[in-house]
């Protein structure tokens, strides 16, 4: 008997809505997409650390205030943990901006460009 998600392949595309990298080994799907609630559940878990280091020693280096640095670090992690996603997935990774921008066109592609510049 084949499972629901099996069945959902036959005739769909399968994207995961998680920034959880266990859940995309296990669930294997095409393509991917993270907001910042859930790059906030996956970055409490123990084996993102190495991934939340990196991403403050990189703001750290870019400015020394301390308010850019927390825009910085959340940037970078939501880069880096799209990257690591996208070592176990075929397909693409959309990775959501902030929601205060969304009636901004303008601050949206400037923060596009800015996560693309960061991979």
């Amino acid at each position: 008997m084949t499972d629901k998600l099996t069945s959902l392949r036959k005739i769909t595309t399968v994207v995961a809505d998680t920034g959880d990298i266990a859940a995309m080994k296990l669930y294997k799907p095409q393509d991917a997409t993270t907001n910042p609630s859930l790059i906030l559940n996956a970055a409490q878990l123990p084996e993102y650390r190495k991934l939340i280091d990196d991403a403050i020693a990189w703001a750290k280096s870019q400015s020394s205030d301390r308010a850019q640095q927390v825009i910085d670090a959340s940037d970078k992690l939501a880069v880096n943990i799209g990257l690591e996603i996208l070592k176990l997935i075929p397909g693409r990774i959309s990775t959501e901006v902030d929601a205060r921008l969304s009636y901004d066109t303008e601050a949206s592609i400037v923060k596009a460009k800015r996560l693309i510049k960061l991979i």
